[in-house]
């Protein structure tokens, strides 16, 4: 009995699917569902948890920003109460989905396949896991875990006869061909191959199986996955007389339409390898006016009465950009954390002339990555008059400009100003004993590097 009334209070404080589903369409996130009432999902409070879950499969070995409408989209549910599953399919992943594509896909090695799974279950605990902590929820509970799984973990022990026999006889042709994903590449001159007809079949089945194993009652993708999503839903009502329901969001597209993603070439990562914390932060400073509103209602947790005051007070001093460091800056929490999100914008500073103190060389390296780099034996940095390292440097044509320059305050080394010609490069100017920045003029930067001994 207890364990009842905690359910149902846990559901009247704002679980729940309503509570989802409304947080996506105010905020512009709900591009289509199969049914707007889940009442049916709610009452599941009464027994225990219910679940939903998005599919992604493992093309690289990292999401990008295109996939982050998506993981919020799930993370919306979840700071709802339900289970949040992220399923990495390491099954899919080596069968190709046609959706969206013109083309078939190259197919992945299963050893590339795996290694691109652990990649992006990383990516997933990480940015699920950070929602969790977000100051701004709907109620004052503490959301679940999110469980991250792999498809092959049911798929890989599956014979050829027994996917034919057991599988392949639950759906029909007729129906299959007439997805969108099938029609498009079946007009396409290269047609579709039998592996990715095939690949509405798995995901459906995965569906069924979270259905059956993990009480999993909703699935959550992009409005290109319409399709997949709604053969699951028909596949669990067929074998097991149950409902279950599809959410879809809006696919994430540049202010041209593009959209975002690998094929296109503009893949922003949310692996901070492949694309740094510093990196990913400049690429929403550098939003546009006319996309900042959409991105702060679809890829943060900001409500939106917030996001609107934002709005506002952005259009009356628009070349303050303020709108763009609160994307920023909450976009980069999501993705790498709050420290991240502290050393990104030190490093904004240090272009702008801040101190580049408690930096340290990997920070550097991000920060000026774009900048000239110079390599220098350390005989001719440690010691050396900033003059003539200036000049070594080729940030000045000779040591009396350097010395010009001194003089009116427009050179600095880290961050620091040099104050008198004389002014030698002391050891404690190697940042981790591997490079030092020197800026001459208001902007002009250039990372020296001390030259590894012979």
């Amino acid at each position: 009995m207890a364990s009842t009334c905690r359910f149902i209070c846990r559901q009247c404080r704002g679980f729940g699917t309503a509570t989802a589903l409304r947080s996506l369409r105010e905020r512009g996130l709900l591009k289509a569902v199969t049914a707007e009432d889940m009442s049916e999902v709610d009452n599941q409070f009464k027994q225990g948890v219910p679940a939903v879950y998005a599919g992604f499969d493992p093309t690289a070995n990292s999401l990008h920003v295109g996939n982050l409408v998506t993981i919020m989209a799930l993370a919306h549910f979840q700071r709802a109460g339900l289970q949040a599953i992220a399923l990495v399919g390491g099954a899919t992943g080596l069968v190709g989905d046609p959706s969206g594509r013109f083309s078939e896909r190259k197919p992945l090695d299963a050893s590339t396949v795996a290694a691109n799974t652990d990649g992006i279950a990383a990516v997933l605990r990480r940015v699920l896991d950070a929602s969790r902590y977000e100051p701004v929820v709907p109620t004052s509970h503490q959301t679940l875990p999110v469980e991250v799984i792999n498809n092959l973990d049911w798929w890989g022990t599956m014979s050829a006869i027994d996917f034919v026999r057991t599988v392949g006889s639950q759906f029909r042709v007729s129906s299959m061909l007439h997805k969108e994903s099938v029609k498009t590449r079946l007009d396409s001159p290269e047609g579709i191959s039998f592996t990715e007809f095939s690949y509405q079949i798995f995901q459906a089945h995965d569906f069924l199986h979270l259905r059956q194993h993990r009480n999993c009652f909703v699935q959550v993708g992009g409005s290109d996955q319409w399709g997949n999503i709604t053969a699951g839903c028909d596949l669990i009502r067929k074998v097991t007389g149950a409902h279950a329901y599809g959410v879809t969001v809006p696919l994430l597209t540049t202010s041209s339409g593009e959209k975002f993603g690998k094929s296109a070439g503009n893949a922003i990562w949310l692996d901070g390898v492949r694309t740094s914390a510093y990196q990913l932060y400049q690429f929403f400073l550098n939003t546009t006016d006319d996309t900042v509103g959409n991105l702060l209602r679809f890829l943060t947790f900001l409500p939106v009465s917030q996001i609107r005051q934002i709005e506002l007070e952005h259009s009356k001093d628009p070349e303050l950009r303020n709108a763009q460091r609160v994307l920023a800056t909450e976009v980069t929490r999501i993705v790498h954390g709050p420290s991240a999100v502290t050393r990104v914008i030190r490093a904004s500073d240090v272009l702008f002339g801040g101190s580049m103190e408690g930096l340290s060389a990997q920070d550097i390296l991000e920060i000026f990555n774009d900048a000239p780099h110079v390599s220098l034996p350390a005989d001719r940095i440690l010691g050396c008059p900033v003059t003539q390292l200036a000049v070594d440097a080729k940030t000045c044509k000779s040591k009396n400009e350097a010395r010009r320059l001194i003089q009116q305050g427009g050179i600095s080394l880290n961050g620091t100003r040099i104050g008198s010609i004389e002014q030698l490069v002391q050891p404690t100017d190697i940042i981790d004993n591997q490079l030092l920045v020197l800026r001459t003029g208001k902007k002009s930067f250039t990372l020296i590097r001390l030259q590894a001994s012979s």
